[in-house]
């Protein structure tokens, strides 16, 4: 819910002609980490542990209740529990399944995936899966709801389809379905191998609801994949990095408008975005993983709802370039790139190989995140073991990994021009409009190559839902050193234009584009659009 004291202060900053020489207001009093990154510090109440005391835990890998000849089906209970985060403290989790993460599914390509969702927790619910490409009825379009199954606060439909307290997402025109109790998703998995992970998307509620505990990964493999001789097995390792606040309790701790969730939005102060001061990866605050001296795959995933990442090795190993980056959003890359550093905004993937053998036996390395000075600079600890003769390891990382086909964007039928900005009246906005369910900003056609534009006055991640995409260019020039490869989310900065080539293809319906600051989408940055 929006304020006067969030939005009367502000400043212009002019994006040119990327923007058709208009200029979009950005709020001054905005806390940064650094220039143009969102956010305000949330203090935990309670008192921190000391980094690097509890290992790291990886999530377990979710059995099918049924298989056949083309599909698996799971269950899936999305319920409150009581979780140990930090020592001596329980933390009542939102969970999938019990743990945060919830369990991690394990697709192949082209085998068809069913979740059904049993809902016990005391709102409503709508799971996403990021990266998926999947039919409308499955995608988690933020009005399908799925109402629990003994009611509680927030779970009728209008509590998330009218919000009255928030002009920028009116009452009229917009309407909810709903299943109580629970339902079923269908995912094809017809796509590349790839980290994806799945998610609340309830309209108005994203932030808090994965914030409590709702998010965990997908995981797709093929057969491209497993020919080439990436680590596998205990060392293909998914992390899953967020932040978090603590009250004194033990508690999460969110600056929700209404802590019953009956009225979305956060308070002004935190408007721009919430970030934490504990770092948790796979839900264990700073944890240490002990490895051998081998390769290792390691699945970045920023599931934090505002903070982006910089993440590097520390110390660097000999000669530096030790995170070879193998994959992004979409699956693999054509050739890895090595990185001294990576960044990650939130919802981003990236895949790297880390060779610990280049580092001495017994040497403790560190994962920090050079965007931040606090208690979010350490991220993990990797502590390598200090046997002198490094263990078998027939794993290698090619120079070629598999072909990525080229969007051709001469062929696109059409040019679109989205411009994400805060609006004096109506929060966050895209083309100058809040988020009203049923509003096509765009209606591409199946088949077809378009060329989409994303301009910006603030720190906006921005997420395609349904196909993958292809950066063609910032202001102008080439795309960044993270931009390769298959996207579904990329990072604008502040007063930037992004190009983007994407092709639409297989499934019909209303699919969604909005901003991956958690805080921002809640506050209806976000828009509808219709493939026919």
């Amino acid at each position: 819910m929006t304020g006067s004291s969030g939005l009367g202060r502000r400043r212009f900053l002019a994006i040119g002609a990327a923007a058709g020489g208009a200029a979009l207001a950005a709020p001054l009093g905005m806390r940064l980490l650094g220039p143009g990154r969102p956010g305000r510090l949330l203090h935990s109440s309670a008192p921190l542990p000391r980094p690097f005391q509890v290992p790291l835990t990886v999530p377990s890998v979710l059995r099918p209740v049924h298989s056949d000849g083309t599909s698996d089906l799971y269950e899936i209970t999305q319920q409150v529990a009581q979780l140990q985060i930090l020592p001596g403290l329980t933390t009542p989790a939102w969970t999938y399944g019990g743990t945060f993460p919830g369990p991690t599914l394990v697709a192949r390509a082209g085998r068809r995936t069913t979740v059904r969702h049993r809902n016990e927790l005391p709102g409503a619910t709508v799971v996403h899966l990021h990266g998926g490409h999947t039919p409308a009825d499955s995608d988690g379009y933020p009005t399908d709801l799925v109402l629990p199954l003994r009611g509680g606060a927030g779970s009728a439909p209008a509590a998330t389809a009218c919000m009255p307290a928030m002009p920028a997402m009116p009452c009229h025109g917009t309407t909810a379905r709903s299943t109580p109790g629970g339902r079923e998703y269908t995912y094809p998995n017809d796509q590349r191998a790839a980290t994806l992970w799945y998610h609340d998307h309830r309209m108005g509620f994203t932030g808090p609801a994965v914030w409590r505990g709702l998010a965990g990964f997908h995981l797709i493999h093929d057969d491209e994949e497993e020919a080439l001789r990436l680590p596998r097995g205990d060392r293909d390792i998914p992390l899953m990095i967020t932040d978090r606040s603590f009250a004194e309790d033990g508690s999460f701790q969110y600056p929700s408008s209404d802590p019953a969730l009956r009225v979305p939005g956060v308070t002004d102060a935190y408007m721009d975005g919430v970030l934490g001061d504990v770092v948790l990866v796979n839900g264990a605050p700073w944890p240490v993983l002990h490895t051998e001296r081998a390769r290792y795959r390691l699945r970045l995933l920023n599931a934090s709802n505002a903070r982006p990442y910089r993440l590097e090795l520390h110390p660097q190993p000999p000669g530096g370039g030790g995170l070879v980056q193998i994959g992004g959003d979409g699956g693999l890359l054509e050739r890895p790139v090595r990185h001294d550093a990576v960044e990650l905004a939130p919802a981003e993937r990236l895949d790297v190989v880390v060779d610990f053998s280049s580092y001495r036996p017994g040497t403790r390395v560190q994962l920090v995140n050079r965007f931040a000075t606090d208690t979010t600079a350490m991220v993990m600890r990797f502590d390598i073991s200090s046997a002198q003769v490094a263990p078998t390891d027939d794993s290698a990382v090619p120079e070629r990994l598999a072909p990525v086909e080229r969007l051709d964007p001469a062929k696109a039928v059409a040019t679109r021009t989205f411009a994400l900005r805060q609006s004096r009246s109506s929060g966050w906005t895209i083309n100058g409009l809040p988020y009203l369910p049923g509003r096509a900003l765009a209606r591409p056609r199946l088949g077809t190559v378009e060329t989409w534009r994303f301009v910006t006055d603030f720190h906006h991640p921005v997420h395609l839902h349904l196909n993958h995409f292809q950066v063609l260019s910032r202001n102008g020039r080439a795309p960044g050193p993270y931009d390769g490869g298959w996207k579904d989310t990329v990072d604008l900065r502040p007063a930037e234009a992004v190009e983007l080539a994407v092709r639409f293809t297989d499934h019909r319906g209303a699919f969604m584009m909005h901003c991956h600051n958690l805080e921002h989408e809640d506050m209806a940055m976000m828009g509808d659009f219709v493939t026919e």
